[in-house]
């Protein structure tokens, strides 16, 4: 057995998603020797959180990366719409934000991923490995201080000061770490998959409500990703039902779709998202910390998660950049303070998806009859100022985090940083 490849680093982050590379481009950006492992070939996977939301946009302007991430295909979605039955509501309105972008910007997550991928490329502190899928993590007498990892040359050691874990719901980090998990429970389940879509179909993402099902339409340009939303545990009886009826349930949801849901040839076609709402009790131990996904799942309502993740690897990022620029391990001080800082928000947001979740979701997928029309949402359709309420929680979060680590150019893997009070090039 070949011995075990080995390298060393001052930060370490395990998971390529929106939460690690975000931290990990921003840690390379400020001269922070950092790795991130992604355990993947590439980023193409479909039928991930691709709503950018004005918060995230915020901070791609901080860094300079908006141009460039507007540039890419993208959807804009200035309202958010519900239709129940036969009645339509618009029930959050973006264009009153007193942001750079006042719309949510629909777009495949790895083209997110790759350009912060690329970005961070461009910073000779920062390293991305992929295919390198974390197993283990290295403890010393109660300390943290590496992964091991399996990769397609065999298995590795990377050994850190600190280890971040950002490697999502099921997070292989957290299980190692012996982290408490508190699951806060959810009702459904989701399916998505892909329809053709058509010049006259609605340009803006809908949330249709009828008896017993909520289905939702995103436009992703010439398809639409749809999501229905079932109660939890009922894939495997739809499945016993046929790819047929499925067909047949689908298009009665859009019955513009007629033909379209013939695409879907059978349930190889269609992808479920076990969902999940849970918070780690405490998101850190010496010389590891939790962020994004592996310290909270959310639920798929309002699309928040990525923005969320996002948030948490910006004040990550603020709040880590001095303590990193020494040496030895991180304070678990200072690892409580990213958890001080980012755990009221997410407790918020969750507190907000588990009463949607009860209040409207668990009572539509229950309902039989005609459908009824929340009083919540006769109250935004009759008041459209109310409209902006909603969308100041979906698009900015409770408490919006910007850059606060400089970019620090000139600075070689393993040398040491500036003094704090030396040249940089300040964020843009």
């Amino acid at each position: 057995m070949n011995a075990p490849q080995k390298m060393r680093c001052r930060c370490c982050i395990v998971g390529g998603g929106p939460a690690g590379m975000m931290l990990g481009l921003l840690l390379g950006r400020a001269g922070i020797d950092v790795v991130v492992l992604e355990k993947h070939q590439d980023f193409l996977r479909d039928f991930r959180g691709d709503t950018v939301h004005p918060s995230t946009l915020e901070i791609m302007k901080d860094i300079g990366l908006l141009d460039e991430l507007l540039a890419l295909p993208h959807q804009e979605a200035r309202h958010l719409t519900g239709q129940v039955g036969d009645w339509s509501v618009t029930f959050a309105d973006f264009t009153h934000l007193r942001t750079a972008c006042r719309f949510v910007a629909l777009m495949p997550q790895w083209d997110f991923l790759n350009l912060l991928a690329a970005s961070a490329r461009r910073f000779p502190t920062f390293t991305l490995l992929m295919e390198h899928a974390a197993t283990d993590l290295i403890v010393e007498h109660g300390l943290v201080v590496g992964v091991r990892a399996d990769t397609p040359a065999g298995s590795a050691e990377i050994r850190a000061d600190l280890v971040i874990g950002a490697d999502g719901r099921r997070s292989i980090v957290r299980e190692r770490a012996g982290l408490v998990v508190e699951d806060l429970g959810a009702p459904m389940d989701v399916l998505w998959f892909r329809l053709e879509r058509q010049p006259s179909d609605p340009s803006e993402p809908v949330g249709r409500f009828d008896p017993g099902q909520i289905f939702v339409l995103i436009n992703r340009g010439d398809y639409f990703q749809c999501g229905l939303v079932i109660p939890k545990g009922q894939f495997e009886q739809i499945k016993a039902d046929g790819i047929e009826a499925f067909r047949a349930r689908v298009a009665g949801l859009l019955p513009s779709a007629g033909e379209r849901a013939n695409s879907l040839a059978s349930f190889d076609d269609v992808k479920l998202l076990t969902v999940s709402v849970d918070r780690l009790q405490r998101w850190y131990k010496p010389g590891l910390l939790c962020i994004g996904d592996a310290a909270h799942a959310m639920s798929p309502i309002g699309g928040v998660g990525i923005n969320l993740a996002v948030q948490d690897a910006v004040a990550a990022a603020n709040i880590l950049f001095d303590p990193l620029r020494g040496g030895g391990p991180v304070p678990e001080t200072i690892l409580a303070a990213v958890q001080k800082r980012r755990e009221l928000p997410t407790r918020l947001i969750q507190r907000l998806q588990i009463l949607i979740q009860e209040r409207v979701i668990r009572r539509a997928l229950g309902a039989t009859g005609a459908a009824a029309v929340p009083w919540p949402l006769r109250i935004l359709a009759a008041v459209p100022l109310l409209q902006r309420i909603p969308a100041r929680v979906v698009g900015l979060g409770f408490r919006r985090e910007r850059v606060r680590t400089p970019e620090i150019v000139g600075v070689e893997k393993g040398s040491s940083l500036p003094h704090p009070n030396g040249p940089t090039s300040p964020s843009p």
